[in-house]
């Protein structure tokens, strides 16, 4: 694990200036076994769920949209979501959007669906 010096700021723009990779998220913190990851995402993701975890999403820029089987949701900059374990979702950005995620340390971020999205876990920035 790459830890932060202890009582640094993380800076949010800084770190996603640092990679151009889109739907690759890195992680910049740890609280306790909660990952705190940075990602930049454009276009469509695939349908998933996360049968053991909530996952939350926080816009730093642009709008996301989450699809779920029975609506959608809209997220703007400054706004968050909580999507509930279990519950199938899946994003998309019509425009590049930049987001903070918060889940648990070893999360898949294709749920048990695999493909050519997923990405590797625990990469640091």
């Amino acid at each position: 694990m790459n830890t932060p010096q202890i009582l640094s700021p993380i800076n949010f723009a800084q770190k996603l200036a640092l990679f151009d990779d889109l739907w690759k998220p890195r992680v910049i913190a740890e609280m306790n076994d909660y990952q705190f990851k940075v990602v930049k995402i454009e276009g469509d993701f695939v349908w998933h769920s996360h049968a053991d975890t909530d996952e939350t999403f926080i816009i730093l820029e642009g709008v996301l949209r989450i699809d779920f089987r029975d609506r959608q949701v809209h997220l703007a900059a400054g706004e968050m979501l909580v999507v509930p374990k279990g519950v199938e979702h899946k994003p998309f950005a019509e425009r590049e959007v930049k987001m903070l995620l918060i889940e648990p340390r070893g999360v898949v971020n294709t749920g048990d669906v695999g493909g050519e999205r997923t990405a590797s876990n625990d990469v640091w920035i």
